[in-house]
């Protein structure tokens, strides 16, 4: 017999397959027909097509071989048997005696018993599972290798069919499958609702024609395409040694290797001379690619297939020309989705369009995370096949309050979620009406609520939000936007800006808090073994001042014969904080002796983030002229418990006895000294927490733009001496957290949270 897996014999298979294609006729007849063909070509008894009817479950849509009876009738659960499992792991089975295997499901009605040997190979397009093919025989046999290549290359083919919606008209699953509505989990990476339009961030792999009409041409494409992708990824490696070094460079010569890796190249050359056009040869390796990642849990090999996978993408590009999203081809509702991103690519966006962003990764503390942020953007992280499983235009909602998103959502479910939006706005347009009132409490304590920034367009929000000033100004961010060190003058201007659009309203200027977490584009990567313990903020500034000199130098020009506040990041002891001040007061020096106007006012401070420099409080207070409380790194810290690590993020809580008790003698010695002292951290930003700091004696708060409308309307109903009254005694309690009865107290006395 011919030898079915040969490529002379898959090629014939194919042309059969293209001919079917093109002919008139239903689709039940054309399913009959391709089962029929591919049950001669592979020399099988049984040939039998499942697809994808809902969410669950798949369906016997056609069948050579099996009893004609059981097509539309015999249906099996995903998981369920071996063609479940097929489905359930998107891989092949191949089986010598498929009914001695322990996951064999005997379905009576398809007359399958007499036949042992089982050849199964799912039909998957972007990580969807569409259905699974199969091909049986009654001997006891292992199919060949050649014969899965065949099977698979044919599979590839009908997905694309069943995709297109070719084959729906009879069935009426194929569409089902494609458009079943989906909930994905995941993290909130900045919170918000969203309702919108899916915009892909890079194109997606789209196959219009999988068969080739001419092998020769399709393997001159796919060369052409390599030969591109390797000079691309060769000058990146080239330039990299500018900006890049240690692991970051290792990456890139990792991706380099893969470019250059023979048994790739020749897998997709096999795959061109079955008979599949390039852009499908592509595609299928793609696919194997990532089934291979589901099977692996190594991180290690998982980021490596990650990088083949990517690779994959970029050489359908330099085939194909497809680019990313135009500005003007962007919805006026735009959910932006993609596997990541850099927080420029997301400036690149109409923000005036962009109504969300979903990411298969990302965390709370990267780029594009903390410029989300600013933009007041919904993001929602962690999303698995995010990417694969939603098609540009369709309606998506991003939940990034409870952490979901919602993939062509049912109607009663954005119903729902309508109304929540109608709620969203009612509450924002009452927040604008408590705009220019002070945040007065109701026994007459006057709190100053002001907004965190860090990029230019954070500044409207003054207005906006009616805040009193910015209580903390993330300088690093505008480096992290940047391809490269902004220079001295750019940084002039930058400052400048910022206070021209604060108009009198004071800024606190924290110098640059990278390392960590927060690693400059232009930055070498060290990874450490604990980054928010590691080398980071002051401690760079002490080791390599003269990024800190340029950066003070800056700050000094643009607020010539203006009030400029300073604070210095993660300061773990008093000699930190006066060598930095040394700096400062020498860069003060160096621009009075060049006849530089200088500051009308100076103020030095610090952020009060790691617990060491909490019990040198009384060496430092009559050093500095203000203390900024960092809540994040300071309980972190305190805690022992990573706030980015799930585990234990949650484990404990902020109004805790221990941690209030804390924050309480942090005020009383600022107090005592006669020294400002305010509180940055995310908790200042939720009205309960915001409730118990006040309580605590804190009178100047700093949040996110969006917390201040409802930790204003808290204040207004709040009567702080006499919740002071009751939180302070609770500080010797000895229990896990106070949240519940502070909860009760702010219910029982018509608190607004």
């Amino acid at each position: 017999m011919a030898i079915a897996g040969s490529a002379d014999s898959s090629r014939v298979l194919l042309r059969h397959l293209r001919e079917i294609m093109a002919a008139e006729g239903d689709a039940q007849k054309r399913l009959d027909r391709i089962v029929r063909l591919i049950a001669a070509n592979m020399v099988a008894e049984v040939c039998s097509i499942y697809l994808r009817c809902n969410a669950e479950e798949l369906e016997l849509a056609a069948t050579e071989g099996l009893n004609p009876e059981a097509v539309h009738k015999t249906r099996l659960k995903i998981g369920e048997g071996l063609v479940g499992d097929i489905a359930a792991h998107a891989r092949p089975l191949n089986l010598q005696n498929a009914q001695a295997h322990p996951l064999f499901a005997f379905k009576p009605e398809t007359g399958e018993e007499v036949y042992h040997s089982l050849l199964g190979v799912p039909l998957v397009r972007g990580g969807r599972v569409f259905g699974v093919l199969v091909v049986q025989n009654r001997t006891m046999r292992t199919y060949t290798e050649e014969e899965v290549e065949s099977l698979q290359t044919v599979a590839m083919v009908l997905t694309e069919m069943v995709a297109s919606g070719a084959l729906q008209d009879a069935t009426g699953l194929v569409d089902r499958a494609a458009t079943l509505p989906q909930r994905l989990e995941g993290r909130s990476l900045s919170p918000g609702y969203a309702l919108g339009t899916a915009v892909l961030h890079e194109p997606r792999i789209e196959v219009k024609r999988s068969i080739a009409e001419n092998i020769g041409k399709e393997r001159d494409r796919l060369d052409a395409a390599v030969k591109a992708l390797r000079n691309s990824v060769d000058r990146l490696l080239d330039t990299s040694h500018e900006i890049m070094g240690g692991e970051s460079r290792e990456i890139l010569e990792t991706y380099h290797m893969f470019a250059h890796d023979r048994g790739w190249i020749e897998k997709l050359r096999l795959a061109v001379d079955s008979g599949l056009t390039a852009e499908a040869a592509i595609r299928r390796v793609q696919e194997e690619t990532r089934a291979r990642m589901h099977e692996i849990t190594d991180p290690y090999l998982r980021e490596r297939l990650a990088d083949l996978d990517d690779l994959t993408h970029r050489l359908y590009q330099h085939l194909s020309g497809a680019q990313g999203p135009a500005a003007e081809d962007l919805p006026d509702d735009a959910i932006l989705i993609a596997r990541n991103m850099g927080p420029a690519e997301l400036l690149d966006y109409d923000r005036s369009k962009l109504r969300g962003v979903v990411l298969e990764e990302g965390s709370h503390s990267s780029h594009v995370a903390i410029v989300a942020r600013a933009l007041q953007l919904p993001v929602m992280g962690r999303c698995e096949d995010a990417t694969d499983l939603v098609d540009p235009g369709d309606t998506v909602i991003v939940d990034a309050e409870h952490a979901q998103v919602f993939i062509r959502p049912t109607e009663d479910v954005l119903e729902a979620f309508r109304q929540t939006l109608a709620q969203r706005e009612r509450q924002t347009a009452k927040y604008a009406a408590l705009r220019g009132r002070p945040a007065i409490t109701r026994d007459g304590e006057r709190i100053s609520l002001n907004i965190n920034a860090g990029l230019l367009v954070d500044l409207r929000q003054l207005d906006d939000t009616g805040a009193d000033g910015i209580g903390l100004y993330r300088t690093e961010l505008h480096f992290m936007v940047h391809a490269s060190m902004p220079k001295v003058v750019e940084q002039v201007e930058i400052y400048r800006r910022i206070l021209d659009r604060a108009e009198g309203r004071p800024v606190y200027f924290r110098t640059l808090d990278i390392g960590g977490d927060k690693i400059l584009p232009y930055q070498a990567d060290e990874r450490e073994e604990n980054p928010a313990m590691g080398w980071r903020a002051i401690r760079i500034a002490m080791d390599r001042p003269a990024l800190l000199k340029l950066q003070l130098r800056a700050l000094l020009r643009a607020t010539a014969g203006r009030s400029l506040n300073v604070m210095f990041p993660m300061v773990a002891e008093v000699d930190e904080f006066r060598r930095a001040r040394a700096i400062l007061r020498e860069e003060v020096r160096r621009a009075a002796s060049g006849g530089q106007a200088l500051p009308l006012s100076l103020k030095v401070g610090t952020m009060l983030e790691v617990p060491s420099l909490v019990w040198q409080l009384k060496t430092l207070l009559p050093e500095v002229d203000f203390v900024s409380v960092g809540s994040n790194d300071l309980l972190q810290f305190f805690f022992a418990a990573d706030r980015q690590n799930e585990r234990v993020s949650h484990r404990y809580d902020v109004l805790s006895p221990s941690a209030l008790s804390l924050l309480y003698w942090i005020n009383a010695q600022c107090r005592k000294a006669g020294k400002p002292v305010s509180f940055c951290g995310e908790m200042a930003g939720r009205p309960l927490e915001a409730m118990c700091l006040t309580a605590l004696g804190y009178r100047s708060l700093s949040m996110n733009a969006g917390s201040v409308g409802p930790v204003k309307e808290m204040l207004l109903s709040l009567d702080v001496g006499a919740l002071a009254a009751e939180l302070r005694p609770m500080l010797s309690l000895g229990e896990r957290s106070l949240r519940e009865r502070m909860r009760e107290y702010a219910e029982k006395h018509g608190i607004a949270l």
